[in-house]
């Protein structure tokens, strides 16, 4: 897998000094054009993944299911504040700390979260940075589309409606 800061539409996002990673201008309506995807589904990032390959894809999907737990994402929502134990973590979560062990050894095998040991005490963290700004953006996503769009949205769109 390949990282670059690149854009598929330079000429469409208005962002300076981006360009289509690896290929010449004058190749990029062809590079758009057998990817298969309709232009207007390429979305501008600062970071853009090459083609993942099919364990990567795997992987990620594994990680999204994981996560598609109300218990579990609300576990790692409050490792997301820092370390916890197996019974801080079922009262923030208000379940069984026999359940939030089972939740936790899940996330554990999926490489979620790890362990800290303290003595006879195991703490919890979230594993990487990687999964904590999955759970973030997931749930600033939901936040934004339950609630009213924030100011930033709403400037965003405003070109566009005049337009």
């Amino acid at each position: 897998m390949r990282l670059s800061r690149s854009c598929a539409m330079p000429d469409q996002c208005g962002r300076p000094g981006w360009r289509l990673a690896g290929l010449r201008p004058a190749t990029r309506p062809a590079a758009t054009a057998s990817s298969g995807r309709p232009p207007g589904m390429l979305i501008c990032m600062d970071t853009q993944i090459s083609e993942p390959s099919d364990g990567e894809v795997s992987w990620a999907v594994d990680t999204l299911k994981m996560l598609a737990d109300p218990t579990r994402l609300r576990i790692v929502w409050a490792l997301l504040h820092g370390e916890h134990s197996v019974s801080r973590l079922a009262e923030h979560v208000d379940a069984q700390p026999a359940a939030v062990s089972q939740h936790l050894a899940k996330l554990r095998l999926a490489r979620l979260v790890r362990t800290r040991r303290n003595g006879t005490h195991v703490y919890y963290l979230i594993e990487n940075d990687h999964i904590r700004r999955l759970v973030t953006e997931a749930l600033f996503n939901a936040d934004h589309a339950l609630g009213d769009p924030p100011a930033h949205h709403e400037r965003r769109r405003a070109p566009a409606a005049q337009a």
